[in-house]
């Protein structure tokens, strides 16, 4: 009873401090900060980062003390204190999380919710380091959501610290190189450009990651030796009905599932997430969009199958269709 009651004022204070920091945010003065900072003397690296962790934890943005960080300690210790401010700040926001609710939220899920949360905890390391290195997804509020999750402590530290270093240079240049600008330094064209060119390498970092996580693709050959060997491989048809039953036919006990329709129906697919899943469609656009949905999702093991339907039928492989079927 005791620890409850700790836990609800824990959390309480934390909700309070969240909130105060939220309608306070627009008073955060960079300039004062990092005066302040400055005149700490030696101690300005230890202050620096602990008001990152604390601002962390507090949802206060992120990107604003990144940038602080280049002006006040350059590129390279600056990216080193950034980094490791903000990766004690999501350590602080993880350890939270998992004090004070993941029993609740372990007792309470269930349905889609739970299948998503035991995908996450399957990918493990994984997981973390897609979402560190893809600087798409909310930072400060999944700091909280993977502490409900049972993924390990220590692979969510060195997934954290070493992934989000890509994000940590770019934006640590770029606040460098903004203060010499200000300053009037020199070579300010190229430093200029080489901040551009940091954040354009981070901002298309989604595409290739995406792309990294696909399972290997698999050509028809292959596909047609794992259907006769492998009893656990999923074939999913991600065309519409009417191609599905349509000329070209379909895999005799593949599974149809639109690819307009795939983001509602995953539950459909909870049990294979672990499974090995071929993905098949006309030729392989659609499947490759499909794979790109369901690794995101937690699917371990997505194949592509390379030519899809129009090279299984060129192989003069079985096919089921509406007027072989009866």
């Amino acid at each position: 009873m005791k620890s409850k009651a700790l836990r609800w004022l824990l959390f309480m204070l934390l909700l309070t401090a969240i909130v105060l920091a939220f309608f306070y945010r627009d008073q955060l003065d960079t300039v004062a900060l990092q005066q302040w900072i400055e005149q700490a003397g030696s101690a300005a690296p230890l202050l620096f980062m602990l008001i990152y962790a604390i601002g962390t934890v507090l949802f206060l943005p992120g990107s604003v003390m990144t940038l602080a960080g280049g002006a006040l300690f350059g590129p390279i210790l600056g990216t080193f204190y950034n980094l490791t401010g903000a990766t004690l700040g999501a350590v602080l926001a993880f350890v939270i999380a998992r004090y004070l609710a993941s029993d609740w939220v372990e007792e309470k899920t269930g349905g889609r919710l739970k299948r998503l949360k035991e995908g996450v905890e399957n990918e493990g390391w994984r997981f973390v380091a897609f979402v560190r290195l893809v600087p798409l997804f909310p930072f400060n509020l999944l700091n909280y959501a993977l502490g409900l999750t049972r993924i390990r402590f220590t692979h969510y530290l060195i997934a954290t610290y070493v992934c989000m270093l890509p994000g940590a240079i770019a934006y640590t240049y770029l606040g460098y190189a903004g203060r010499e600008a200000v300053a009037g330094g020199e070579g300010l064209v190229q430093k200029g450009l080489l901040a551009l060119a940091l954040l354009a390498a981070v901002a298309f970092l989604p595409r290739i990651i995406s792309h990294l996580r696909l399972g290997p693709t698999l050509s028809i050959d292959e596909l047609h030796q794992r259907l006769i060997s492998d009893s656990a491989l999923v074939v999913l048809d991600v065309r519409s009905p009417g191609d599905y039953e349509g000329e070209l036919g379909h895999i005799q006990e593949s599974r149809n599932i639109p690819l307009e329709e795939l983001g509602a129906r995953l539950p459909e697919l909870a049990p294979h997430l672990e499974k090995p899943i071929a993905l098949i469609c006309t030729t392989d656009r659609r499947s490759k969009k499909a794979a790109q949905l369901l690794t995101k999702q937690g699917f371990a093991d997505v194949h592509v199958i390379l030519g899809g339907m129009k090279q299984w039928n060129a192989q003069s492989l079985p096919v089921q269709t509406t007027a072989n079927t009866g």
